[in-house]
């Protein structure tokens, strides 16, 4: 029996073999989901990275212009290819929950320096000693960044900007002392343990314009989720100058993993919310 169910198998394999062909390469091309600059900053010093994607219209209409969304922490390593995966699929016809946008990551050097202001608390100068030139980095994005894109892309007025953990510490930090550089702030869990709380104490920038602002977070200790409710609080008692306000606490998300579903469900809530 044994050597029969051993002929049988030894059979199949032997048709199998002979019956396999294998298909040919016809064209072999490089796929790419956008395209890398690097740009010369005079306010920081340093040549800065710049990834960019591009909606797959952009090539197609030459007379349409889009908007831009801004991502800190937006190295090819970091989170620059799946954002631009979600703004994609996003902006497909079918799903239209945003319109198409440009995205503009942006690649660090040394996020701690660029993402924080100088903080009082010796704990935190001790640990990140190359920490507090958050303002330098603030200048480059509106003297120089945005500049430059809206120069070199055919871009709208409407501006996003995405920023996690140290990220949405400076996310937050843009939003109260200079809120007309970006529409809307998409803030994902904001390091707002920096220097003992104190940016929620900070005293918001009045601004005329109207902006879409969404908070979120997940679970990442006592005083991650706090300060991130504590933030949406501050931000609801002055309601009347905010178009649109968010708030989300994604129960089954850490720090590790909530941007991106956070990043949907922002785009979901602030694009819908402007189609009203």
């Amino acid at each position: 029996m044994k050597q029969k169910i051993l002929s049988i198998s030894l059979l199949l394999i032997s048709c199998i073999s002979i019956g396999q062909t294998l298909p040919e390469i016809v064209s072999e091309t490089e796929f790419t989901i956008g395209k890398s600059i690097k740009i010369e900053s005079i306010v920081l010093g340093e040549a800065r990275d710049l990834n960019i994607y591009l909606p797959l219209t952009y090539s197609e209409d030459s007379s349409k212009n889009y908007p831009v969304i801004y991502l800190l922490d937006g190295s090819k390593d970091e989170d620059f290819i799946h954002i631009s995966g979600i703004v994609q699929f996003g902006s497909f016809s079918w799903i239209n929950m945003i319109p198409e946008s440009i995205v503009v990551g942006i690649g660090n050097v040394d996020r701690v320096r660029d993402f924080t202001y100088p903080s009082q608390n010796e704990l935190d100068q001790s640990e990140f000693p190359t920490s507090g030139k958050s303002e330098n980095f603030i200048a480059f994005l509106q003297q120089e960044l945005q500049p430059f894109i809206d120069s070199t892309f055919r871009t709208t007025e409407v501006k996003t900007i995405i920023g996690q953990s140290l990220g949405g510490l400076l996310a937050t930090e843009i939003l109260f002392k200079k809120p007309e550089l970006f529409d809307n702030y998409i803030i994902v869990s904001p390091s707002l343990w920096w220097d003992d709380e104190k940016l929620l104490g900070a005293q918001s920038a009045s601004s005329d314009s109207n902006k879409s602002i969404y908070v979120a977070g997940g679970k990442e200790g006592e005083i991650m989720e706090r300060t991130a409710k504590e933030l949406f609080d501050k931000l609801s008692n002055n309601q009347k100058e905010n178009k649109q306000l968010f708030y989300e606490f994604l129960e089954d998300k850490t720090h590790g993993d909530a941007l991106h579903s956070a990043v949907y469900n922002a785009f979901e809530k602030i694009f819908k919310a402007e189609k009203k």
